[in-house]
């Protein structure tokens, strides 16, 4: 492709309004155009981009048996009530009504509309293991659009759905598509991590997230320095914390401890470590039609609680919030003193919980539920009817479940897939069944495969841009040479550009060549912006045999002889190649 007939429109300013610098250069290089809040134009060389990763992208999920289709983008509003999402997905689901007043949504997923799709064509047990995938746009409707491609309304995502007959088929698949999407990760030259994730709005019981490592991710990701263990912070979990002190032991009683209002001065008042100390932490849980209840979280005084956690230990619950010390008096309590005696009578909560950690506990200083008051010699071995679950987050620090010796640190990420194990949240709501090897109807068991498309554009760079522009892989980059014509009035400069280009072309290597009157400088400064990830410098070097080899990585430079063409050919192809 020749650079004066492809439309680039590169530009040198600064975008307003830009955090990221993946956004910063998808615009400037030409790769992008914003047409609306969150919603963009793929340009030719976006175009190209994406359609490189969409290849990648097929070509393992065919090699992996999956069958693609194409869905369509909108959806009767019918099918998302039959899930029960029509009204619990919130306003980031776009409704509209066509001209005779019937309902549609335009798909942000398709669990929806694969589910009818099986209920309607897959009868038997026989017919089953299915799997479905499609690369398509999608919309949500964001509150707050950001980053350009990384949180957009309008993206292009790869979604696949899989159905079985048993959850041992289902395991086997997400085992599949776990080793399916790194192979699809380490081809487009990533630095990922597959790490242990929190299900979201999506449902089902397993999930697993796959991040490619960056400082300007949003999200935490929490990994051991010893071995593979990664997980989300709402995920993660540690080997139990041991205590490095005596346990203060004391028959249980009960003290005054007037002016006591955190966990540290408690410890303090005891002389104790504070993992001797439990702590209360009070939510209130809202669910649907309104209705609230106060939840009671316990947990080791030197823990913290994590909040997705907690609003998935509460059965049907979609949001919680803090409970104002107000409303705690108002129910008998005492804030900064509260414990578990006699709670569940105080409070005729069904919401108590403890951190798994806290299992068979003892030795432990907590609230009397009595201001100015806490008991010692706690034992909650001794209780009975206590829940327990997962409710701390983890530290840095902390030891790995997984290895035992290594130590958890944290790192950013940015999320570019994410599997799901849904089992039949959505065969169940929409009545989609088969009949099983006795003849009886039962739910399709279900899992759930995204991979963020047009998200990628943006992670590969920012994972692999400097100060100069963008350095794209090369299994991703729009072409893998740009050729230079430092002088294109020169006419040796000219003609060898030319010949070069005509030959590695017909060798399958993707060039540009840049037969602008531009400026070499200009030129340059695209090569450099747009992220190709060689240039061959054709330029004043010609009259004394050499050109020039640049790699966009490092900005390394290789001259290579002219004298035999086709050997410069090859030495070009090998280069390429490093």
């Amino acid at each position: 492709m020749r650079f004066s007939k492809f439309f680039i429109p590169t530009f040198k300013e600064v975008p307003k309004d830009v955090i990221l610098k993946s956004h910063e250069y998808l615009l400037r290089g030409g790769f992008i155009q914003q047409i609306g809040s969150g919603i963009y134009n793929f340009l030719p060389l976006g175009k190209k981009v994406l359609d490189k990763i969409s290849r990648i992208v097929k070509n393992k999920m065919d090699e992996a048996g999956a069958n693609e289709v194409l869905l369509g983008c909108v959806t009767p509003a019918s099918l998302w009530q039959a899930s029960g999402r029509y009204d619990r997905y919130g306003k980031e689901l776009l409704r509209f009504k066509d001209r005779k007043e019937n309902e549609f949504v335009f798909g942000p997923t398709h669990e929806e509309t694969i589910t009818e799709l099986a209920k309607t064509y897959i009868k038997s047990y026989k017919q089953l293991p299915l799997h479905f995938y499609q690369i398509q746009t999608k919309f949500r409707d964001e509150i707050r659009p950001r980053f350009g491609l990384m949180r957009g309304r309008e993206f292009i995502m790869k979604d696949g759905y899989s159905f079985h007959s048993n959850y041992e088929d289902l395991k086997r698949e997400f085992d599949v598509m776990e080793k399916t999407y790194s192979a699809i990760f380490l081809e487009l030259g990533l630095d990922f991590r597959a790490v242990e994730a929190d299900s979201g709005a999506i449902g089902g019981s397993g999930s697993k997230e796959f991040m490619v490592l960056a400082e300007s991710g949003e999200d935490t990701i929490c990994v051991c320095d010893s071995c593979s263990y990664a997980a989300n912070l709402e995920a993660a979990n540690r080997l139990p914390k041991m205590p490095l002190t005596t346990p203060p032991e004391a028959n249980f009683a009960k003290f005054h401890t007037p002016q006591i209002r955190t966990i540290e001065s408690l410890a303090e008042f005891f002389k104790v470590d504070s993992y001797w100390t439990l702590k209360a932490v009070v939510k209130k849980a809202l669910f649907d039609g309104g209705k609230s209840e106060f939840v009671f979280f316990f947990l080791r005084g030197c823990d913290s609680l994590n909040e997705t956690k907690a609003l998935n230990a509460i059965n049907g619950a979609n949001e919680i919030v803090d409970a104002s010390e107000e409303e705690l008096r108002k129910l008998g309590l005492f804030p900064r003193f509260i414990g578990p005696y006699a709670l569940r009578n105080l409070t005729q909560s069904p919401y108590i919980y403890f951190d798994l950690e806290l299992q068979n506990a003892k030795n432990l200083i907590c609230g009397a539920n009595e201001e100015d008051y806490h008991f010692v010699g706690v034992d909650l071995g001794l209780f009975e009817g206590l829940e327990f679950k997962d409710l701390l987050e983890v530290k840095e620090g902390d030891y790995c479940k997984e290895c035992h010796k290594g130590k958890l640190y944290f790192t950013k990420g940015i999320e570019v897939g994410h599997i799901f194990q849904l089992g039949e949240k959505y065969s169940q709501a929409m009545e989609a069944t088969f009949l099983d090897e006795e003849g009886k109807a039962k739910p399709f068991v279900m899992g759930c495969y995204g991979i963020g498309i047009s998200r990628l554009l943006a992670a590969i760079i920012e994972q692999n841009h400097d100060e100069k522009g963008m350095k794209w892989t090369a299994t991703t980059a729009p072409f893998l040479l740009d050729i230079v014509v430092s002088n294109i009035k020169d006419e040796n400069q000219s003609e060898l550009a030319e010949k070069i280009y005509h030959a590695l072309s017909a060798n399958g290597i993707e060039c540009l060549l840049d037969d602008r009157k531009e400026r070499y400088g200009a030129k340059m400064a695209d090569f450099e912006l747009i992220g190709i990830p060689y240039a061959l410098i054709v330029g004043k070097g010609v009259e004394e045999g050499k050109i020039e080899l640049v790699c966009r990585k490092n900005l390394e430079k290789i001259n290579l002889e002219i004298a035999d063409f086709e050997s410069l050919i090859e030495k070009i192809k090998q280069n390429l190649q490093m």
